[in-house]
């Protein structure tokens, strides 16, 4: 069944932060530069870990502004802000532009046809000369799933639901075409930087039981297709897990990639 927004915002801060998110934040925080800036924004906050972490790191003369995504993750973060005495401003406001020194936009779990949304807005609200970064896994990632599923999409049963799957692997943006979206927003000065990031799972159950991959990822990967054929594919996705890897430990890659760069 389904989760509701608010069991979402729960697993995300319990589950997700952690276990998916930091591998782009820490990949983030070695390329992050935000001295001399006055205020920053943070696009797609979550529950706000990250953000929080962001503020230590501007300053005390630095404003740090965040957006998160619903209000179920804005409550979470609100309360985090208190627990944690911070003065990060937390919101669902869209802000104007040319308002910020530095703006961070996290895209790891953004749906991957809006990669060049994501980016373009990060830059609309970025002043001239002001830095931006965006998080986001591109081509290459997940690839030992979409191979699984799309060997389970092929019996007859599902082979309606089939071209979608194949479209997985084609919504992925490549290195050229994230390069391609940060021209089109205005972006100067650009740089990639990527990362392979390994996720393991003892078995076919684990894997299948994970919240990242049964509440985050398959939701978006499998569409409109019924609950009760969401339940057989990833039922036979465990099973050719646990058929093709057999004792050993069921691996997938995920290629964090960072753009930053400044508006012109």
């Amino acid at each position: 069944m389904e989760k509701t927004e608010r069991e979402l915002a729960f697993l995300r801060d319990l589950y997700i932060t952690d276990d998916y998110t930091r591998r782009f934040t820490e990949l983030a925080d070695k390329h992050l530069k935000l001295k001399a800036v006055e205020n920053v924004l943070y696009l797609n906050a979550g529950t706000g870990t990250h953000c929080f972490a962001v503020r230590e790191a501007a300053g005390d003369e630095a404003a740090v502004f965040a957006v998160c995504e619903n209000d179920e993750l804005l409550k979470i973060a609100k309360d985090k802000a208190v627990a944690l005495s911070s003065d990060v401003e937390v919101s669902q406001m869209q802000y104007d532009d040319d308002a910020f020194d530095a703006v961070i936009a996290d895209g790891s779990l953004t749906d991957p046809v809006e990669a060049g949304e994501l980016i373009a807005e990060a830059a609309r609200v970025a002043r001239p000369g002001g830095k931006v970064m965006v998080m986001l896994p591109a081509a290459g990632s997940f690839g030992e799933i979409f191979s699984l599923l799309w060997e389970v999409m092929l019996d007859d049963e599902f082979a309606a639901d089939a071209v979608a799957t194949e479209d997985l692997i084609a919504e992925l943006p490549s290195v050229s075409a994230l390069d391609g979206f940060a021209e089109a927003a205005g972006l100067a000065k650009v740089s990639l930087n990527s990362e392979n990031e390994i996720f393991e799972y003892e078995d076919g159950a684990a894997f299948a039981a994970s919240p990242l991959v049964l509440d985050f990822l398959m939701p978006r990967w499998l569409g409109e297709m019924s609950a009760e054929k969401k339940e057989q594919v990833m039922e036979r996705l465990a099973q050719l897990i646990d058929a093709e890897d057999g004792d050993l430990a069921f691996r997938f890659t995920v290629k964090a990639t960072i753009i930053t760069g400044e508006k012109a």
